[in-house]
Order: structure tokens, then sequence, then C-alpha cells
């Protein structure tokens, strides 16, 4: 249920990203890379915004940090990582030919079986989210590295913190 939830918070937020604005008449323009208004202003045609939808969508991610961190033996998406996952299901969604693979994660403590699953559920709640946005399935897989991959070796809570995420890997 809570991942339903976070499914459909992530969906409105990204109803409410913004969108680059296409200018007045682009629709007119004919497959022309641009043509002029009778105010000799330029007008972006549907190609030319394509190619700025994705540039933006490149762009917003390559100044996010490509993870979404959890709560201890939880896997719901924190609302402050909600920024994170629209920026990526939003760049899934423009850039069709675009894959990202997300690797679930969890902190040593636990028994192996049990991360390798909390990492597993970590994963595809991010998968579900992704696609929530507008992101087509069969461009992400989802998979866990359980406690086998931590960022931080540390025995602290900061430690552990750190090492209960998702990674998200454009490929």
């Amino acid at each position: 249920m809570k991942l339903f939830v976070a499914a459909i918070s992530l969906a409105v937020l990204a109803g409410c990203a913004t969108k680059p604005e296409q200018k007045a008449g682009a629709g007119a323009a004919s497959g022309a890379s641009s043509a002029s208004s009778a105010s000799g202003a330029s007008v972006a045609t549907p190609k030319s915004a394509d190619a700025n939808a994705r540039e933006l969508a490149r762009k917003r991610i390559s100044s996010i940090e490509p993870a979404v961190y959890f709560d201890f033996d939880k896997f719901d998406i924190k609302p402050q990582f909600h920024n994170t996952v629209s920026a990526y299901g939003n760049y899934l969604a423009v850039v069709k030919e675009a894959k990202i693979l997300v690797e679930g994660n969890a902190d040593e403590r636990g028994t192996v079986e049990y991360n390798l699953a909390l990492g597993q559920k970590r994963a595809e709640a991010v998968s579900i989210a992704l696609q929530a946005i507008g992101a087509n399935a069969d461009n992400i897989e989802a998979i866990s590295n359980g406690e086998e991959k931590p960022r931080n070796r540390g025995k602290s809570d900061a430690a552990y913190a750190e090492n209960r995420r998702a990674d998200l890997i454009v490929r």
C-alpha cells in the first residue's frame, strides 16, 4: 500500500513539474527546422522542441545525485527524493532509447537473504515510481546488491545510512 501511495505521489509531482514552453505557432511549421513568424521571430518546431527537451532532461539528471536513500528496514521513497525520481523518470520518458539500471542496496545488518530481498524491494519501488512518471518498464532493470556494495564500510549509523539506497545508473 505504501508503494502504491508513493507511486501516486510521484505521478502527481511529475504532473506539476515545469516543462519547456513551446513558442506559439510551432505546430504550424511542418518539418522545417525553424520558421519565421510575421514579426520575423524564429518559431520552434516539434523537432527542435524534442531536442531541447532531451537536452534539458540530460542536464537535470547530471545535476542530481543518482541515488535514493531509505530509512532502516524500509523501501518507501521519502519526499526529499521525489525530485531525483522525477528527474530520472522524465529523462526516460523523453529519451526513449535510454536505459537505467536501478541497484537496490542494504546495510550489513540482517541476513544475506534478507538484505538481498530488501535491496530488491528498494530497486522495484524506484522502478515503479519511474514508470508512474512515464518511463517505459522495458527500459528499467531493477536488481539487488544486498549488502555487497557498501558506499561506507564504517559501523556507525551514518555509515549504515549511506548504504541503504537505490543507485540509478544510466546505460
